[in-house]
Parts: C-alpha cells; sequence; structure tokens
C-alpha cells in the first residue's frame, strides 16, 4: 500500500520537469531573457544592436521599417534617409 502513494507522487514530480522542458513559451529555465534595447530608438541603434529589417512599406510620403531581433520586434518610421523614430511592437 505504501507503494502507491510513492508511484503517484514520482509521476507527479516527472511530469512537473516535462512541462519546463517542452518550451516555447519564452526562454528556458535558467536562460537570461532577451530585452529590447529601449522603448523608443532609432534604425541606426537597432542595426547596431543586431536587429534586421524584416519589412519596408510606405505610408504617405514616408515609410515604416520592421525590425526584428529574436521575439523583440520594432517599428520604424522614417522622417528621412538620416532620421528616424523607432517604436517597440511587443
Amino acid at each position: 500500500m505504501k507503494l502507491l502513494p510513492l508511484a503517484a507522487l514520482v509521476l507527479f514530480v516527472a511530469s512537473g520537469a516535462f512541462a519546463q522542458d517542452v518550451g516555447g513559451m519564452g526562454p528556458k529555465l535558467g536562460q537570461d531573457e532577451v530585452k529590447p534595447p529601449a522603448a523608443t530608438a532609432s534604425v541606426r541603434e537597432l542595426l547596431s544592436k543586431g536587429y534586421e529589417i524584416k519589412a519596408a512599406v510606405p505610408n504617405g510620403g514616408k515609410f515604416v521599417v520592421f525590425l526584428q531581433k529574436d521575439q523583440s520586434a520594432y517599428a520604424c518610421e522614417m522622417k528621412s534617409l538620416t532620421a528616424s523614430q523607432c517604436g517597440t511592437i511587443n
């Protein structure tokens, strides 16, 4: 009779360990979370930090450029060739 509670405890602990390993929702246990540089930035700053341009779409007389690195994304309004204003999407 003592074996049944022990077996239930082992299954309960093993299922929790398995749930932590499956992942897909953020960083794994013990890894640092990737944090964006700031809530606002420029295209130059983001590119220097390893962000990649994923898309660019016209918006009136300006362009909106979308940049991404890992699970962090920014939308940047290009005011001119050298001036931009970016804000975090997520």
